[in-house]
Order: structure tokens, then C-alpha cells, then sequence
């Protein structure tokens, strides 16, 4: 089983926060951090990565991914008992990521629901 690693994506500055830079937070760069490409890092291409597309990825369309529009999803724009936490990187450095890998209909996708 996956161990996914998780951080909140809302705009607090402050520690845990979505744009805090230091353990816990969505800019970390450490091990873990939304801004780390290795294993449970948002820019992690593998299995719980953010940037991995199957199921528990950040680029899953499916059930609890982050490219999901249902309950639960990281599209999902409705109430829910069940917030998403993301495994995705800051919007910023994602989108970085995927112009370099050439990902445009992941890009393409992303805009069409206006992240």
C-alpha cells in the first residue's frame, strides 16, 4: 500500500500552512514537502507522487485524485465531509514541471477547470 503524504492547499503563510516553506508546509522542499521531487514529494513522478497519474497520484482522474471532480477530488467544488488534502506541488511549481515534461493536455486540463 501507498503511504501518501499530504500538506493543506489554502494561502495561510504560517506553519502548516499551504504557503509555508518549512516542514508541514505546502513550499517545503524537504523530504515529504510539496516542493520535493523524491518519493512522497509533490513533484514525485511515482507511486503518491504529485505528479504521478494513477490512482493516489496528484494527476489521478479517478476516485480521490487530484484531477477528480467528485466528492472528494481535488476538483471538486462542492461541500463534503471529506476535504481534499493534496499531494499536488504549489500551483506555480506544477504547472513549471509539466511545461518542462511537455504535458500540455495535462496543462490543458488544469485550465479548463481554472486552476
Amino acid at each position: 500500500m501507498i503511504e501518501l503524504v499530504t500538506w493543506p492547499r489554502d494561502r495561510y503563510a504560517g506553519p502548516g500552512g499551504g504557503l509555508y516553506a518549512g516542514p508541514g508546509g505546502g513550499l517545503y522542499a524537504g523530504p515529504g514537502g510539496g516542493a520535493y521531487a523524491g518519493p512522497g514529494g509533490g513533484l514525485y513522478a511515482g507511486p503518491g507522487g504529485g505528479a504521478y497519474a494513477g490512482p493516489g497520484g496528484g494527476l489521478y482522474a479517478g476516485p480521490g485524485g487530484g484531477l477528480y471532480a467528485g466528492p472528494g477530488g481535488g476538483l471538486y467544488a462542492g461541500a463534503c465531509d471529506n476535504h481534499y488534502r493534496s499531494n499536488w506541488p504549489p500551483r506555480e511549481y506544477l504547472l513549471k514541471y509539466l511545461r518542462r515534461l511537455n504535458l500540455t493536455n495535462i496543462l490543458r486540463i488544469l485550465e479548463q477547470y481554472g486552476f
